[in-house]
């Protein structure tokens, strides 16, 4: 009884081990991210797909050495492809050719179409062989093709050319190398991009410094520019102002000529309704200016003309005499000496 009880607990213990060693020997797992390839004797008999229902989980199998079970992962894979130094062409020879580090990656997987888990196997091995051959391939088709493109396809400031040029670029080489590396390698490319270009680390430093003096010769031009461009727009101003000033003063003058035309016409036609007064205003403008000087002295006769235009102003015309008229004054004393009253 105790033997049972001991052999009892030595298989509950051992079950997991006898578990897993069933699972190794005679069940293998295939995940959703899986292929499973299957062979027996070395000879190819099932592909498994873990992305199908009917396929992903536990299979049966028999022991190695008659079947043999190669898990490779089906999800998409990346590498970067190694930093070459390419040198770009200037088709239109405005400058010199030059010189960039460009760095590329690229996404890949395992064709599912066409038997192309058999395929990969049979010719690549794994995936390690498989980024060994891709970058081979694809590194010189990528430096072929940059070195057919110039370095303002690369680096640009106009929005979108560079976008667009890559576009180019990434398109042209999947549609080269897509079908081949299905067809003799069972990879499905998916994608090549470029990651990074700059220029090589030992003509950086120069290239900057040219970059720099460029940079100053054409804010010198613009400053230049500028400084005519200003000269020219004072001197049309300065122009501008003189015709607008030369314009003003004609249209014054002009003003002044109708204005005075105007005053002449009114004065004369307020002249022509009493021409008798208005000689005694005439007459009365010429005497103030006469007597208006202080330093000099006039010994004048009652008798003159003046005092009978003071005494005996005109009536203006068509306008009754108002009140009466002016007395005839006393004569004054003849004075007996010069310069006396």
């Amino acid at each position: 009884m105790r033997k049972w009880k001991v052999l009892l607990v030595i298989v509950i213990l051992a079950s997991p081990l006898l578990f897993r060693l069933a699972m190794n020997t005679f069940l293998f797992p295939v995940d959703r991210t899986q292929y499973a390839y299957v062979t027996q004797f070395g000879k190819h008999v099932a592909t498994y797909n873990g992305a199908c229902d009917t396929e992903a989980g536990l299979h049966w199998r028999w022991p190695w050495p008659i079947q043999s079970v190669l898990l490779l992962d089906r999800r998409l894979q990346y590498f970067d492809l190694p930093a070459a130094e390419l040198l770009t062409h200037d088709v239109k020879g405005d400058t010199i050719d030059r010189t960039l580090t460009i760095v590329a990656y690229v996404c890949w997987r395992i064709a599912e179409e066409d038997n192309g888990v058999d395929r990969f196997i049979r010719r690549v091995g794994d995936p390690a062989q498989a980024k060994t051959i891709l970058t081979q391939r694809i590194s010189s088709q990528f430096g072929a093709r940059v070195g057919q493109m110039g370095i303002d396809d690369l680096i640009s400031v106009e929005p979108g050319k560079v976008e667009s040029n890559m576009q180019k670029l990434r398109q042209g080489l999947l549609e080269q190398m897509q079908h081949h590396a299905q067809t003799e390698y069972g990879i499905e490319l998916v994608d090549i991009r470029l990651r990074r270009h700059n220029y090589p680390a030992q003509v950086r430093q120069d290239i900057f410094n040219r970059i720099r003096s460029e940079r100053e010769k054409k804010a010198a031009d613009y400053q230049s520019e500028g400084e005519q461009l200003a000269a020219q727009i004072k001197s049309e101003a300065e122009k501008e102002a003189r015709n607008i000033v030369t314009g003003a003063r004609a249209r014054e003058q002009e003003l002044k000529g109708n204005a005075d035309a105007e005053s002449y016409r009114i004065l004369n036609a307020a002249h022509a309704k009493d021409v008798e007064f208005y000689t005694f205003l005439k007459k009365l403008e010429e005497y103030q200016r006469i007597l208006g000087d202080n330093k000099t002295v006039l010994l004048l006769s009652s008798h003159r003309e003046l005092f009978d235009l003071l005494f005996n102003p005109p009536n203006p015309a068509n306008r009754p005499p108002v009140g009466k008229p002016f007395a005839e004054p006393a004569r004054p004393r003849t004075p007996s000496r010069t310069g006396g009253p």
